[in-house]
């Protein structure tokens, strides 16, 4: 009975882990599926080829997505989140430079890309939030 009592404060985090992981997973598929449009936000200041670069992404973004996923190593997933969204931060604002940059992007393009600067914030925030309620059940 106090095994079940303990179920939602067991559970309060795998919604938050599970759309965490939702959100990387397919990003990571598409990082070898059209690796094209990830190579090209690659920040150029990094020594070299940015494929290895979007396909490293690639991997951790899995690897992070099936960590979440896990249970046992949702905490690990949440800090490795975490990390994961402060690491690709770069390649989001190298993404905004080339936006407001491209005659031919639209206004609407051009301001999606900066407004989404800012949601790594939040994304960062959740991912902790995950390992902390992980860490506590």
């Amino acid at each position: 009975m106090a095994d079940n009592a303990l179920a939602p404060v067991r559970n309060a985090g795998r919604r938050p882990a599970l759309a965490l992981a939702a959100l990387l997973f397919p990003m990571g598929v598409l990082h070898f599926v059209m690796p094209k449009p990830f190579d090209a936000i690659v920040p150029k200041s990094l020594p070299g080829e940015a494929r290895t670069y979007t396909y490293a992404s690639g991997v951790a973004e899995l690897g992070v997505a099936t960590a979440l996923a896990i249970p046992r190593t949702r905490s690990l997933g949440g800090r490795l989140a975490a990390l994961l969204f402060i690491a690709v931060f770069p390649a989001n604002v190298q993404m905004a430079v080339d936006m407001l940059g491209n005659k031919k992007a639209s206004q609407l393009v051009k301001i999606g890309t900066v407004l989404r600067l800012p949601l790594q914030v939040p994304l960062i925030i959740q991912a902790l939030k995950v390992s902390r309620s992980a860490r506590n059940s």
